[in-house]
């Protein structure tokens, strides 16, 4: 807090209208205070492509309350787009070309629907290869979230992403692994984080690259890693940004997979997630389906509306704190030059001094 509202993106009036405090660029230039630039990659498809610009606008916005945020949300040309995503992007978007040669203090990469097991024969993976060598260069720090992890650590490792017997869906607990880095600085020791994904990395692969695992958990596995030199590169395998709603949003949607005819079996519920009260609900509603199936009836409704109100978020403070932590750092060692990585004197080999065992500098 505060994000400021330089171009006419939809989000920022929705993100208004809930209450998060959005600064117009006159506003924003009578404070004296050095602003972020914060790239936003949304590689999500076009249904899911406004909610994850709001959830992570959200985040972000949430997460400090004196910094002021520009986003600069962009996209990879190669991803097939119908034409109101392809419309939104037109309008709000910035090329990558602008991206590249202005810079970003910080860039957020999300995750992407995906055709095949191998990541590399996404449409997405040579463009997506270009951003983050570019980043790497450039950018002071990169987070990544669920599937953009798996690609990257395949891209610059050679970690490759094993299958799980069955999806990883629900909202877990994790434990803080590694208290000492800055970026878990004050953040409570247990932490839980929604997942949802049929695949994983594991703490042995990543820990056997030179990679550093912060935060995993006994069910979901590793949730928070970092690069080598613990900073430039910030791993999520969860959805720390997700809403109340997007589980029990996910959930419906592949229900309606299964009454379509793309699913072979009515899928699970998301685990740890909905109280007893929603499960019987939903429960019903399993019934309800196969009766109206077995006998050509016409599907009921989905009965999200009964439940949306019972749908705590136990994850944001968390993720707020850690996101903050994350933001706090880029700020004490970003270069005021946007289109620099680091300033003057910052290794960026060990750009918090946490491999060394010095980050007293950061204080």
């Amino acid at each position: 807090m505060p994000l400021v509202a330089h171009n006419e993106l939809p989000s920022f009036e929705r993100l208004r209208g809930e209450g998060y405090r959005i600064l117009s660029p006159e506003r924003a230039q009578l404070q004296d205070i050095r602003a972020l630039h914060i790239g936003l990659l949304n590689m999500m498809p076009d249904a899911a492509l406004g909610a994850t610009e709001r959830q992570f606008l959200r985040l972000v916005g949430s997460s400090n309350p004196i910094s002021q945020f520009y986003i600069h949300p962009f996209t990879l040309d190669e991803i097939p787009r119908g034409d109101t995503a392809r419309a939104h992007i037109d309008k709000y978007y910035e090329p990558l070309s602008s991206i590249m040669e202005n810079g970003l203090d910080a860039l957020i990469i999300t995750g992407a629907n995906v055709t095949s097991p191998d990541l590399s024969e996404e449409v997405f993976w040579d463009p997506l290869r270009k951003v983050i060598d570019w980043a790497d260069e450039h950018v002071t720090s990169t987070l990544c979230s669920c599937l953009a992890t798996h690609a990257v650590v395949l891209a610059r490792h050679n970690i490759k992403r094993r299958g799980l017997g069955k999806k990883c869906w629900g909202v877990y607990e994790h434990d803080v692994v590694k208290k000492d880095h800055p970026l878990v600085q004050d953040i409570n020791t247990r932490v839980v984080v929604p997942h949802s994904r049929f695949n994983e990395v594991t703490e042995a692969q990543l820990t056997e690259a030179g990679l550093h695992v912060l935060i995993t958990g006994e069910e979901p596995g590793v949730q928070l890693a970092v690069s080598q030199d613990g900073f430039r590169t910030v791993f999520f395998q969860g959805h720390p940004e997700y809403d109340s709603i997007s589980l029990m949003k996910e959930y419906k949607r592949d229900v309606g997979k299964f009454i379509d005819g793309q699913f072979d079996s009515y899928p699970p519920i998301p685990q740890h997630y909905f109280d007893r009260h929603t499960k019987a609900l939903f429960d019903e509603y399993k019934g309800r389906v196969a009766v109206a199936m077995e006998n050509d009836r016409p599907i009921p409704a989905f009965p999200e509306n009964l439940v949306t109100h019972r749908l705590p978020n136990t994850w944001h403070d968390s993720a707020e704190a850690l996101v903050g932590n994350w933001i706090g750092l880029v700020y004490q060692v970003t270069h005021r030059e946007r289109s620099r990585q680091f300033m003057d004197g910052v290794d960026r080999d060990d750009p918090l001094g946490w491999l060394a065992g010095d980050v007293s500098r950061l204080t």
